[in-house]
């Protein structure tokens, strides 16, 4: 029987700079989600990749003294670069001057002319440059860009429209029909209430005023602007109208699509509208994140508060960044970076809470039972049925919140378990026991604690694969056996499995005050 198959993508980032950890959240996001379907069995592919041209690239390329391409091929290099340091397991990176995306955004732009869904017009508008949309005076915030809150400027060529109108009461049903479509819900609403029932405008997607673009074929001193060009890119980078589709016909339409909420308008309207046009099906599931704030709002150079993922992960290493990002950005909603909550989530949860149960429980199966793994004899200590049962429920939680892209409560009920477990130590006193000679009891609160740590080193796996590695490693338990099956069943150890005679610390504890002030400074240099 063929494998369920599951198809997830982050946008495809506008390469005007380097990534903050803003755009690292999004991608680990997803890398987390792909991570955890593979681990249940799912046949899985995981797209990313750059958005190449526009009037800002075009700029950029130039203030830089390069040439649009030479430009971009650079930023590709370092979009790459990071993924790779931040080994993220993507399938397919999708570069949207690459030829295999160009073609057919050609030959999907000649579709819409062709069936009447674009025509020529001229267009005066308010233009952003830094989002590449125009916007009408009603839609601005304090005469600023809605998203970006930059200066617009007004600006008049001519164009070709889509005509959004004729699928709004299509996309309306659509959204009646597949209310799980857009989450979380209160963005739902804010598509609907703001943008969709109040009469969609129809879509600017041709420019003059600039080269750096795709073409259009029937007019050629037009390029397709930006979402055209952009959006398509998760169907092109499956082969979609190619002489092979054979990964779009095996994997479209996709899972989940994330996106930041800066983006959320152009994925939950025009997308739609594009695949709607196209007469295709449209994605399961779009799900826009927040963003990481800092405490004195947005990430800005002239702030001094960027804070940039490589600057962490060589210092605190690449699962603490990870957990962090993961953590702290609830779900839907903003999140905030502030370098003593960096050094308090480190301190606090990965090396108090969990490095040292890992710690305390390798040095006692050492101590007591020459570091083999006691059989499961039953539940033989008051607390050994209350924690079976916590941790079977706990396993449970974790991955009903993965499920629903609740990452960040997902890691809570690991923590939660991993805190029983402490609370278990105390209640046991396996110290107590060892004096009193108790080897039976002894036995049983050792292997609950084995246990319980491979239960949490394996639900770690799709948010910190090296730290679930490593616990696994050090209870003896092979990267083989690391998967979902059997998490709810009593015993799973085999009997005589060797733990590792003496225990590395995951986490070494930070000087809080040290840390605090050296990450400050990282951000005023960024």
């Amino acid at each position: 029987m063929d494998k369920k198959t599951f198809y997830i993508t982050t946008p495809i980032y506008y390469p005007s700079g380097k990534f903050h950890i803003g755009t690292a959240f999004t991608t680990v996001a997803a890398d987390t989600m792909a991570r955890y379907k593979k681990m249940k069995g799912f046949d899985t592919r995981f797209l990313t990749g750059l958005d190449e041209h526009g009037q800002k690239i075009e700029e950029l390329a130039k203030k830089n003294n390069k040439e649009p391409q030479e430009y971009v091929d650079e930023m590709a290099k370092m979009a790459k670069d990071l993924w790779k340091m931040m080994e993220i397991e993507n399938d397919d990176f999708i570069r949207t001057t690459e030829e295999r995306h160009t073609k057919i955004a050609q030959n999907i732009f000649d579709k819409f002319m062709e069936q009447g869904d674009i025509y020529k017009g001229k267009y005066k508008g308010l233009y952003c440059m830094p989002c590449e949309t125009y916007y009408t005076e009603s839609q601005l915030v304090d005469g600023k860009c809605p998203d970006c809150g930059r200066e617009v400027k007004l600006m008049e060529e001519e164009a070709y429209f889509f005509n959004m109108k004729k699928y709004e009461q299509k996309l309306i049903k659509f959204y009646e029909d597949n209310p799980e479509f857009l989450q979380p819900e209160f963005r739902k609403q804010e598509m609907l209430n703001n943008f969709i029932k109040p009469g969609l405008e129809d879509l600017c997607v041709s420019r003059t005023s600039f080269k750096w673009g795709i073409p259009v074929k029937k007019d050629p001193k037009h390029v397709i602007y930006v979402w055209v060009d952009a959006l398509t890119n998760y169907i092109t980078a499956l082969g979609y109208g190619s002489s092979d589709d054979t990964l779009f016909k095996k994997y479209w339409p996709a899972d989940v699509q994330i996106v930041g909420k800066d983006i959320v308008r152009f994925h939950a309207i025009y997308w739609p509208i594009f695949l709607m046009a196209l007469k295709l099906p449209l994605p399961k599931k779009i799900y826009a994140h927040g963003f990481i704030m800092m405490k004195d709002g947005k990430m800005s150079k002239s702030k001094g508060n960027v804070i940039y993922p490589e600057t962490l992960i060589s210092r605190y290493g690449l699962d603490a960044v990870k957990y962090f990002l993961l953590r702290e950005l609830p779900y839907g909603q903003d999140g905030v970076f502030s370098p003593e909550g960096f050094v308090e989530r480190f301190n606090s949860d990965l090396c108090n809470d969990l490095g040292n149960l890992l710690n305390r429980t390798i040095a006692m199966c050492n101590k007591y039972f020459d570091g083999i793994v006691p059989a499961y004899n039953g539940k033989l200590n008051e607390p050994d049925s209350d924690l079976e049962d916590y941790a079977i429920k706990q396993i449970e939680k974790m991955q009903e919140n993965i499920e629903e892209l609740k990452l960040d409560t997902s890691l809570e009920e690991i923590w939660k378990l991993i805190s029983r477990t402490n609370k278990y130590i105390d209640e046991t006193t396996p110290w107590t026991l060892a004096k009193e000679e108790n080897k039976e009891k002894l036995a049983s609160v050792i292997y609950h604690l084995i246990e319980n740590l491979r239960r949490i080193g394996i639900a770690l796996r799709p948010f910190m694969k090296n730290t679930s590695s490593k616990i696994l490693k050090q209870i003896g338990i092979m990267d083989e056996n690391v998967n979902f099956d059997n998490m709810d069943k009593y015993p799973n150890i085999k009997e005589g499995t060797k733990v590792i005679e003496k225990g590395e610390p995951l986490f070494m504890r930070l000087d809080a005050e040290k840390e605090i002030e050296y990450i400050k400074e990282q951000m005023k240099n960024n």
